[in-house]
């Protein structure tokens, strides 16, 4: 079933050739980069301070504590029903709600949400809520001075361990199983935050920090001095702070990525993977995490030494320019999973417990609707996602470049755009099965 799979599938319906996609992938980053080279030989995005700020009264229904604490109530709720029904509901994975909703609706639906709504699981994540009612009662956080120093690393970490769960587990389908993931996941980060401080979530809580990520290509943002301000999504991606970590999740993010394409193809299935056993998955997994990290680092400190600058610094100082690559093979991954399988949530919810005789919604007898979004439609997001995000990608390594090198060269740029031609081919080639 396409849910164990968590994937859209190798696409043989391509409408135009695998070859000229890869190549007109690849020719589209190189000419995009020559004419930055060519037109793009100052700054142009603004600073952290840039942007149109919204309505005062938009401000303060944003900043309102009343009002994040009740969207983290329902935000609660919903998770309490959701790993409710999980545990009370159908045992076959195929009716029970909670495989569904955490792997498709939550964690796909998490990037279009971020999209268009910023940094929205910040907002209502429901474990901050937890937090503050356990804390009103413990009242200490003796590890809240080592929180900085631990950059973004705890969510690199805590990212792996769900997607190791999701890709890798064999059980990851089972109700059970995911109930139990869901119930640790909150213990754990609950009780970390508790000892760090409220701040960890920002730190150490990976759907947050995805969520947040992927929100700096929103055109949602705030100023230094707190303002909500519309601005470029360019100019939030750039201006993304360059914590330690922040390089180890977004090759997390791509490295995990690239396995879950590799595990679709026939190749795979019919060879390392076909005994469907952890061992092999993980050390998939981890060699695909470690090979887009071998790539990146070598792109990133190869043009830090170009440019005459340290290397050690350079992965973090470019991780942002990443971001939308990750988004890019996020979408052409899982565009189709979230418009076709991601129905089955709503008609699971009219029906959460599996009870005789409920249908809440007039949904739960329903089939998925597999002609809701058509093949053209889908080889055509995916190509133009992977193709979109590395254009992005790329413009924003050449504005940090010049940002921060005062003689920026075409020549210090060229290993890192030839990393991201690789990323480009590779990723088409993983998506439609090459």
């Amino acid at each position: 079933m396409t849910l164990l799979a968590h994937g859209v599938g190798s696409r043989t319906d391509l409408p135009i050739p695998l070859g000229l996609a890869l190549y007109g992938a690849g020719a589209a980053i190189l000419i995009s980069f020559a004419a930055l080279l060519l037109f793009w030989r100052t700054p142009k995005l603004g600073g952290p301070d840039a942007g149109r700020p919204l309505p005062q009264a938009v401000q303060r229904i944003a900043d309102s504590g009343a009002v994040r604490r009740a969207l983290q109530g329902v935000a609660l709720a919903l998770s309490v029903l959701v790993v409710a029904a999980t545990i009370g509901g159908p045992p076959e994975t195929a009716r029970n709600l909670g495989p569904w909703a955490l792997y498709v609706t939550f964690w796909v639906g998490l990037v279009p949400a971020s999209l268009l709504l910023g940094p929205v699981w910040r907002v209502v994540n429901p474990l901050r809520l937890l937090h503050a009612l356990a804390g009103s009662v413990l009242r200490t956080s003796p590890g809240v001075h080592r929180l900085p120093a631990l950059g973004l690393w705890p969510a690199a970490v805590s990212l792996l361990v769900f997607l190791w769960f999701e890709l890798v587990y064999p059980g990851r389908a089972e109700p059970t199983t995911v109930a139990a993931f869901l119930v640790g996941y909150a213990v754990v980060q609950t009780g970390l935050a508790l000892w760090f401080g409220e701040d960890w979530f920002a730190r150490g809580d990976g759907f947050e920090v995805y969520s947040t990520l992927v929100a700096r290509l929103s055109p949602w943002a705030r100023r230094s001095d707190g303002r909500l301000v519309v601005r470029s999504p360019l100019t939030n991606a750039v201006s993304t702070p360059e914590l330690p970590g922040l390089a180890a999740v977004v090759v997390v993010l791509l490295g995990s990525t690239a396995f879950d394409g590799i595990s679709r193809t026939a190749w795979w299935q019919t060879g390392p993977g076909s005994a469907e056993d952890a061992l092999s998955g993980t050390i998939a997994l981890l060699a695909s995490i470690a090979l887009v990290g071998g790539l990146y680092l070598l792109g990133t400190r190869l043009s830090g030494r170009l440019a005459g600058r340290p290397g050690a610094i350079q992965p973090r100082r470019y991780a942002a320019t990443v971001i939308p690559i990750a988004l890019g093979y996020t979408v052409a991954h899982y565009f189709s999973l979230l418009a076709l399988d991601g129905q089955t949530t709503w008609i699971l919810l009219s029906n959460p417990f599996g009870l005789s005789g409920v249908d809440l919604f007039g949904t739960y007898d329903n089939v998925v609707d597999l002609t809701a979004v058509s093949p053209d439609t889908i080889a055509y997001v995916q190509v133009g996602g992977v193709i979109a995000g590395h254009v992005a990608g790329v413009t924003l390594a050449h504005e940090r470049a010049l940002r921060t090198e005062r003689h920026a060269r075409a020549s210090d740029q060229l290993p890192l755009v030839v990393v991201m031609v690789l990323f480009t081919i590779g990723g088409l080639g993983l998506l439609f099965g090459f």
